[in-house]
């Protein structure tokens, strides 16, 4: 499960990272509120076609790309 603090405090750059890899997303695709995130997760499932496990593991990759920068 993704920790909201985390992904908080590196959203614009995880944000950016995930339009360049799926760029079909749009900026409401990837609208995020903390608290929220099981929510966002199911939205790019759907518009996807990914499984969740799928998209928490790209997740977690960018953000610890993120936290590296």
């Amino acid at each position: 499960m993704l920790h909201s603090l985390a992904l908080k405090g590196h959203w614009e750059q995880i944000k950016g990272d995930l339009k360049k890899k799926f760029a079909k997303l749009t900026d409401d695709d990837l609208k995020y509120v903390e608290g929220e995130e099981e929510e966002l997760l199911g939205r790019l499932e759907k518009k996807l076609g990914v499984k969740r496990e799928e998209l928490e593991k790209v997740m977690k990759e960018h953000l610890e790309k993120a936290k590296a920068k």
